[in-house]
């Protein structure tokens, strides 16, 4: 099993935290969102991990050497030279050598306990299979996703609350049918004239229609998405709570 991270984005909403610092770096208890994310996929039995690049290639870069050689599993990265101009499905682009196999991606900015990894990576046979979550209520900026029973059909901001019956926490896993088909979605979706401005889970919600989609839920184990300031509190408390 193998990893990509996507993490070549600044963080623009988290200025001045982010000026020089890519927001995968931000330390939350002692340790960046990246060592976080490692010490989980590496504690639920990942075996490599790529992590893709950006702003600040080089700070990151320098991390992954650090990760690697501290935790005792390959972390190596990959530039994204787009990413100040697409989305993350540039990212996806230039690791797309790697969607192969059985692996998981995952988003630069969900701290996540082991657990969740394990769950989504035990959960039974699937081409493709997102890890979602549930609330009350859902505002426009979640990653909404609706469903019918396991099923997905369809993820992204701009579903309705009556579509909505989750959220994605930004952890996929990935069979290798899966794989080739997220790999092939994301090299069409970049030939439409929207394709640098659209997220990778928009190949993610087409294929859902074809039937490629399953979800496990993680209701109850805990997680936290760093994006704006108002994150950075409930963030520190859970990455707290886990040292």
């Amino acid at each position: 099993m193998h990893a990509v991270i996507l993490s070549a984005g600044q963080g623009k909403r988290l200025l001045p935290l982010t000026a020089d610092k890519p927001k995968c770096l931000l330390p939350f208890a002692g340790r960046t969102i990246l060592e976080w994310q490692v010490r989980a996929l590496s504690a639920a039995g990942i075996e490599h991990i790529h992590v893709v690049t950006g702003f600040q290639a080089a700070r990151v870069e320098e991390e992954a050497r650090r990760l690697s050689a501290e935790l005792k599993v390959p972390v190596e990265t990959r530039f994204n030279p787009f990413f100040g101009v697409a989305d993350n499905l540039g990212s996806c682009f230039v690791v797309r050598d790697l969607l192969r196999g059985n692996g998981v991606i995952a988003n630069g900015d969900t701290l996540f306990e082991p657990e969740i990894a394990r769950r989504v990576l035990s959960a039974p046979s699937a081409q493709i299979r997102i890890t979602v979550d549930r609330k009350p209520a859902y505002d426009e900026d979640d990653m909404k996703v609706s469903l019918d029973g396991d099923r997905v059909l369809a993820v992204g901001k701009t579903l309705t609350p009556a579509q909505t019956q989750a959220e994605s926490i930004g952890l996929l896993r990935f069979e290798a049918e899966g794989f080739a088909a997220f790999a092939e979605g994301v090299e069409e979706v970049l030939r439409r004239p929207d394709g640098l401005r659209r997220w990778y889970l928009s190949v993610v919600s087409e294929l859902a229609a074809e039937g490629r989609v399953r979800m496990t839920s993680i209701e109850g184990l805990t997680w936290s998405e760093v994006d704006f300031p108002a994150d950075l509190a409930r963030a520190e408390e859970t990455a707290a709570k886990w040292r």
